[in-house]
């Protein structure tokens, strides 16, 4: 009888062992050094405001990376008014990754904006709030993510093993609503305004199926918290909850909690409202704190202190799990 206890015993912990190296086996190819090296990049360009140098220089440099990994770049240039109603010249950066046989297939849209805050209006002292947002968490996180995601693709590509399209899209002129120390009339809609522009270009034409999409914002934090923001569950919950439970199987179900967020404006509400595309928020949130956000938010302190490998590692192989 011992002898059959200690067979049992010897055989589920053989099974454990063997079902813990498959996970780490099944683990998406993703490097969160990679994804580091890319923020690091885009942070020493300097504050990416837009039609700043450092915002055009940065766009030139994210043409180029997404061609390096073997995309189809498309440069979208639009206006948009902003908050005192006068135009900003957009530029949003598209990269199609496809191959012959998947061209057809309904695509993946992943999208980060790539642009910086131009003040930093939550500054307790009010002289610092003309300064501009670094932009290490708010905008130069996600888009690290997603070019490291690129660079997986490529891979992908060059093997003919990209089963699933996906255009990979960073938006301009996100981080342009209304300031604080803005005393005038306030316009709707001020925020989001390269998402704006594509969204509605593309509702007026479709060129290409979307089954839907996922984008991120603020995704480097070292105490990042991903609850499942209303927006999203409104428009997509679906693929929420598909994208949540991909997290919990690989082991972040603590990052990306099951807790219901407020909704928040951002690029994905109005690829959501606009495109009528179902479009899901990765965003940092706690709703413990009282702009909801880190207390560095749209302040001088967005820098690199406040990016963390291990977040970027998470939040990767979550998005390239959903890239069957």
């Amino acid at each position: 009888m011992r002898k059959t206890v200690y067979f049992i015993v010897g055989a589920l912990l053989l099974l454990t062992a063997c079902a813990k190296k498959q996970v780490v086996a099944d683990r998406p190819a993703f490097s969160s050094d990679s994804a580091y090296a890319y923020i690091e990049k885009q942070m020493a360009f300097g504050p990416r405001v837009p039609n700043s140098a450092a915002h055009m220089q940065c766009a030139v440099w994210l043409i180029e990376q997404l061609r390096a990994c073997g995309a189809e770049v498309e440069l979208q240039k639009g206006q948009m008014p902003d908050y005192r109603g006068n135009n900003q010249q957009i530029y949003n950066i598209i990269g199609h990754f496809y191959t012959p046989q998947t061209v057809s297939r309904p695509r993946l849209l992943l999208g980060a904006h790539y642009d910086t805050r131009p003040w930093c209006d939550e500054e307790e002292n009010y002289d610092d709030r003309m300064y501009n947002v670094p932009g290490a968490n708010d905008g130069a996180s996600g888009v690290g993510v997603l070019l490291e995601v690129a660079r997986q693709l490529g891979k992908r590509m060059a093997d003919s093993a990209l089963t699933t399209p996906v255009d990979i899209m960073f938006f301009d002129c996100e981080d342009m609503g209304t300031p604080r120390i803005y005393t005038g009339e306030e316009r709707e809609d001020t925020w989001c305004l390269g998402s704006q522009l594509w969204a509605t270009n593309y509702s007026r034409q479709p060129s290409v199926a979307y089954k839907y999409g996922i984008v991120l914002d603020m995704v480097g934090a070292p105490d990042a918290f991903f609850p499942k923001e209303m927006y999203s569950t409104t428009y997509a919950g679906n693929y929420q909850q598909q994208i949540w439970r991909s997290a919990e199987q690989l082991g972040y179900g603590s990052l990306f909690s099951n807790q219901q967020s407020y909704p928040i404006t951002d690029d994905h509400y109005y690829i959501n409202y606009i495109a009528g595309i179902p479009c899901v928020d990765v965003i940092h949130y706690d709703i413990r704190n009282a702009t909801g956000f880190a207390w560095w938010w749209h302040t001088r302190n967005d820098n690199m202190d406040n990016i963390s490998k291990s977040t970027l590692q998470a939040v990767g192989e979550v998005v390239m799990s959903q890239i069957k």
